[in-house]
């Protein structure tokens, strides 16, 4: 896509802290980063969102963000990690060229995961029966 600041990226026309690249994938570090070595990981070709993402690169995403959070807990002695992708507007999506947030954490580091809401079991059975429904 013409104006991607993503598609830019990986065309070398904005600089990026680059971590990993092959073919279907790029990771580098997130400017606003959650803690240091909070890193993107999104596919070369344009998608904008997850729903979009042909198989191949969504598979590599998740493979190359697992050798990634495994080598930033060594690399900067995180505690741990926690994987994002914000998709659509109304989740967060920023950018929209998908992307997976490797974000590393830290005891005390005053993240918290978000709220959960108080859900009737009879509203949570008829969510998973329409979703079933969908997705067969």
């Amino acid at each position: 896509m013409e104006n991607c600041i993503f598609c830019k990226i990986v065309n070398g026309e904005i600089p990026s802290d680059r971590v990993f690249e092959n073919d279907l994938v790029l990771a580098f570090l997130d400017i606003n980063p959650i803690n240091p070595g909070h890193t993107l990981v999104i596919p070369k070709k344009h998608f904008n969102s997850l729903e979009e993402v042909e198989p191949e690169y969504l598979c590599e995403m998740t493979k190359i963000a697992q050798k990634i959070g495994s080598r930033l807990k060594q690399a900067i002695k995180a505690d741990g990690f926690n994987l994002g992708l914000n998709n659509g507007k109304g989740a967060g999506q920023v950018v929209p060229h998908v992307h997976l947030h490797i974000m590393p954490r830290f005891k005390g580091d005053g993240l918290k995961l978000w709220p959960g809401k108080d859900i009737s079991r009879e509203k949570m059975t008829e969510i998973a029966t329409a979703m079933k429904q969908s997705i067969e």
